[in-house]
């Protein structure tokens, strides 16, 4: 079966938008690898399992399976993966990850050796796809540059910060994936009249945020050629 490579956040990762493509892409068989930039254990936003902002069984879910998986508690240091060996890159969202993966040099060339390898894939979800902006392809180009994607709108950002673009945690936020990710000439459409938004380009999945994790994992199984049920 095919093998995936997951880049979570230490500053935050969105439980729905990491556990839905894990627990999925566990389902269908896949060879799952968790990293992080450092080696450190995955940073939960707490956000994410509050039942103000998720369902409970959504919360339940995503706890369980942060506090329990060894993956996520004992992740390898990305710096010391080799993307390539790896059928597919998964970026799961999350403000965190503003901090972070989206800075992160091997973040980046584990996104590039996916989109522009011969055989790999990458997916990418919400804020992460601000990734996209800061990424360079072989030829010195931004990665976004003439993309079709989706990812976190400046519509739903707008509910989340307050006047000084902070968090409520008290975080600024340093950019607005959209803003970015259009400003790099990417071809982007949130599709806010959907329920959910996945666009494929290419190697390259994209998914709004955290309803449209699912779908993207599925999407992801699909361009890798693996039946799943679920």
């Amino acid at each position: 079966m095919p093998s995936a490579l997951f880049i979570v956040s230490e500053h935050g990762y969105w439980g729905e938008e990491c556990i839905e493509p894990l627990t999925t892409l566990d389902d269908a068989g896949l060879d799952v690898t968790v990293a992080t930039p450092s080696g450190g254990p995955a940073v939960l936003d707490e956000r994410s399992i509050d039942t103000d902002e998720v369902d409970e069984e959504t919360a339940a879910l995503v706890k369980d399976v942060h506090e329990n998986d060894e993956r996520l508690n004992d992740p390898e240091p990305l710096a010391a993966v080799d993307p390539g060996a790896f059928d597919a890159v998964v970026f799961p969202g999350g403000h965190g990850t503003e901090w972070d993966v989206n800075q992160d040099t091997h973040a980046r060339k584990a996104l590039r050796t996916a989109v522009e390898g011969e055989d790999g894939k990458a997916m990418v979800v919400c804020h992460t796809v601000g990734i996209l902006a800061f990424t360079r392809d072989a030829s010195g180009d931004i990665l976004a540059k003439g993309r079709s994607v989706t990812g976190f709108p400046n519509a739903w950002e707008e509910g989340i910060v307050d006047e000084h673009d902070r968090l409520p945690d008290g975080r600024k936020l340093p950019y607005w994936v959209e803003d970015e990710v259009k400003a790099a000439g990417a071809d982007w459409d949130a599709e806010l009249d959907e329920d959910t938004s996945v666009t494929v380009d290419g190697d390259l999945v994209t998914g709004r945020g955290p309803p449209s994790s699912a779908a993207a994992a599925r999407t992801l199984l699909e361009e890798l050629g693996v039946e799943y049920d679920g």
